[in-house]
């Protein structure tokens, strides 16, 4: 089975966010089990040059504006190489800042027309204009990419088309003038087409001219056909139901792995857990200005935004400073939040609160290995991976019952740790309250050694590799290619 899988991010070529964690992993499982899977991105500034064995495969024109494809390789950690395809035009995609925002963090004007030349050039790649590689599946990603979903109905033979929805929230609106600028058919502009409340929506292309949706997660995919989480674009999900799967994302179990993580102050598995952890604990403890000690280390990882419910922390700190823990917080985005989380370091107590405003992969990987718990209180959360990455490394996620976080961590009600399948801790409201039971309710498991021993096993031994995952992709590919 051929597939092509395109999107704007692919660690490590380019990364935001989840999206290029998982283009980084889910085409290496397709092609471990036997799919010739490969990856398709824009040329953004030095990712040719990330390429191994890069060469240029040939050229296309798209509305008077000429590009190369370049071909070449990424390897992971475990010596699979992955063929990747790059759509070099630099007017549109060298650029200082990331795949979407100038160095100032402001959206590139001309969005609309980076992304729709991008999403022409799928479909011109997947007709054969320029390679003999023409995908039996076309599997698009995120709003960047969805306007190859109608673009690619338009090729006389043409491949089974299946859209990933990573977020909701972002979906690619823009107006009449750019609908017009990239020559769309006149008739895309209705309710059931691209048209959306007076202008146009990227996203609404892979929804509705795709042959199968998917999601990274059961629950988000039920969630958004409601008007709470549908961004409103409940009902065209609701309309399209039949065709809408939830896959949840896997992890990189080799990169997050505390037996032989190289990023760790000291390594640990299951069989030494408790002394592993202290030992990461300690010493990431004197780094940071914590009071050192076995004090319980609560931590945040992840972006001050709105849907990541970092403002809930700070809304809860009197009630949270109340407790017996100790916070570290690692996060970047949203400069009045980060203002704010520096100013909540700043009046604690001394060695109570850590804050650390960055993305810092090395100090990601040792948080996880030292926190006793990760708090996650996303209003919303498509999958998410932070949750995953601590049941990993024996750290118990407090999650708010949303999404993904509902879908991977098993909460410790009664039943759950009798059976023994207990990982993490559940709370219902994205709110104070939600917050301050979610920690008090951790710590309250962490006082009891045998429970704490319990939950962090149950955790590490759990399977949450890319392995399941791409084969319920394949599933779904087999049965497009194969109907009835």
């Amino acid at each position: 089975m051929k597939i092509l899988h395109a999107a704007a991010e692919c660690f490590p070529l380019a990364k935001t966010g989840g999206l290029g964690d998982v283009l980084g992993a889910l085409p290496f499982a397709q092609r471990a089990a036997g799919a010739d899977a490969r990856v398709m991105l824009p040329a953004y500034r030095g990712v040719r040059q990330k390429l191994g064995n890069a060469a240029r495969l040939g050229k296309l024109s798209i509305r008077g504006q000429s590009c190369e494809i370049v071909s070449g390789e990424l390897a992971n950690s475990e010596a699979q190489v992955l063929p990747v395809l790059v759509v070099d035009c630099p007017a549109l995609f060298d650029r200082d800042g990331n795949p979407y925002e100038d160095a100032n963090g402001r959206a590139f004007a001309d969005n609309a027309l980076r992304f729709g030349y991008f999403s022409e050039a799928i479909a011109q790649i997947a007709s054969g204009a320029i390679s003999a590689f023409t995908p039996d599946v076309v599997n698009l990603h995120d709003w960047q990419a969805a306007l190859a979903a109608p673009l690619l109905r338009l090729l006389q033979r043409r491949p089974r088309i299946v859209f990933t929805i990573h977020n909701l929230a972002y979906q690619g609106l823009f107006g009449r003038a750019e609908f017009d600028a990239l020559g769309l058919p006149a008739t895309w502009w209705q309710a059931e087409q691209l048209e959306f409340w007076g202008g146009f929506s990227f996203i609404k292309g892979g929804l509705n001219f795709s042959d199968a949706i998917t999601t990274v997660s059961p629950t988000y995919a039920a969630e958004i056909q409601t008007p709470e989480f549908g961004c409103a674009l409940d009902g065209v999900l609701r309309t399209h139901a039949d065709k809408l799967h939830g896959i949840v994302n896997g992890v990189d179990q080799t990169a997050w792995n505390p037996v032989t993580d190289q990023l760790l102050d000291r390594n640990y598995g299951r069989a030494d857990v408790a002394v592993g952890k202290r030992a990461n604990k300690q010493i990431l403890q004197q780094e940071l200005g914590l009071e050192v000690g076995d004090t319980p280390l609560v931590a945040f990882i992840g972006r001050l935004a709105e849907q990541k419910g970092a403002d809930l922390i700070l809304d809860a700190r009197d009630e949270l400073l109340a407790l017996p823990a100790q916070y570290a917080i690692l996060a970047s985005g949203d400069p009045k939040l980060q203002s704010a989380f520096r100013s909540f370091a700043y009046h604690a107590p001394e060695g109570r609160v850590a804050v650390h405003i960055a993305h810092d992969e090395r100090l990601a990987h040792r948080l996880n290995a030292a926190a006793d718990l990760l708090l996650m209180p996303s209003r919303f959360e498509p999958c998410g991976l932070n949750q995953m990455y601590a049941q990993r490394y024996g750290t118990l996620p407090l999650v708010h019952r949303t999404g993904g976080l509902a879908d991977t961590v098993i909460d410790a009600t009664d039943a759950n740790l009798s059976d023994g399948s207990a990982t993490g801790v559940h709370f219902n409201n994205a709110d104070i309250g939600g917050v301050v039971y979610g920690v008090r309710r951790g710590l309250e498991l962490l006082a009891d050694d045998a429970i704490t021993a319990h939950l962090r096993k149950a955790g590490m031994n759990r399977d949450f590799s890319w392995t399941q995952s791409a084969q319920r992709y394949l599933a779904l590919y087999t049965s497009l290619l194969n109907p009835g």
